[in-house]
């Protein structure tokens, strides 16, 4: 599966070709050299499949585990994971415990479900990124849906030493495949390396949270983990195109005025 997407690859034509000996360039030429942004780059062959296959393997590790603690653990952990949990309520400390409990609350209710995603959506529409907000409000929407479905399906058992009151089902951890889905998804959107990196590091101080707090076992914030990454890459790809074009654009905030691109007159 692949798709004409502009960007790398073959030498965009109107903007980068110079004029034949002794004649001169164009009006268009001039405005391309001035402003490239404006002009639509080539188009280049780019394959979705090596995304859609990670996003599929994350949600298949998923189901993988999810059938063994149901068919071989009995809904109960793993045994390294009750001695990891006793480890660490017999290491909390106030200092910890107050910023795990401030990710608790941004990770979890109207704060999560409803606030953040409508501020992000809303910054995004503000700054002329229409696709971005679609591809932001399904990927969160499906990581949702999965991570609900399946912590009903498993039924999962919690540790007992819990300093929270989490809802139904210890697996997947729903704070944890919020986090990453939002990671993932503002990674694929903005495509900065320091996105990914804000993103990596808050997926992960929300899943060692959710493990200190004693809301869940380790496996289960892996496993939201992949649930939130893996719905984003595979929700990714039918917007992968939309997205790379309008990553191409001038994204001014919607009050100021955009003057249209001129025409040269023929």
């Amino acid at each position: 599966m692949s798709d004409d997407l502009p960007g790398a690859g073959r030498e965009p034509a109107s903007a980068e070709a110079a004029p034949a000996p002794g004649e001169q360039p164009s009006a268009a030429d001039e405005a391309g050299r001035a402003n490239p942004s404006r002009h639509a780059p080539a188009p280049v062959r780019i394959s979705r499949r090596p995304w859609i296959a990670a996003g599929v393997f994350a949600l298949a590790a998923v189901a993988l585990v999810a059938i063994v603690i149901v068919y071989d653990r009995a809904r109960e952990p793993f045994e390294f994971e009750s001695d990891l949990m006793t480890a660490l309520a017999a290491n909390r400390a106030p200092w910890l415990t107050a910023p795990a409990l401030v990710l608790d609350r941004v990770g979890s209710g109207l704060l999560s479900g409803l606030i953040v995603p409508a501020l992000i959506i809303a910054a995004l529409l503000i700054w002329r990124r229409p696709w971005a907000a679609g591809f932001f409000l399904v990927a969160l929407l499906a990581s949702s849906g999965l991570t609900r479905l399946v912590k009903v399906l498993v039924g999962r058992v919690r540790p007992e030493d819990i300093l929270v009151h989490p809802d139904f089902g210890s697996f997947p951890s729903g704070h944890s495949s919020n986090a990453a889905v939002i990671a993932m998804a503002l990674g694929l959107i903005f495509m900065r390396t320091w996105v990914w990196i804000l993103g990596a590091v808050y997926t992960v101080l929300m899943m060692l949270s959710r493990m200190y707090l004693g809301a869940h076992w380790l496996s289960d914030t892996i496993a939201g983990l992949l649930i939130g990454a893996g719905a984003a890459l595979i929700v990714w790809t039918p917007f992968a195109y939309r997205l790379y074009r309008e990553n191409r654009l001038e994204h001014p905030p919607i009050w100021r005025k955009v003057e249209p691109e001129r025409t040269p007159a023929a």
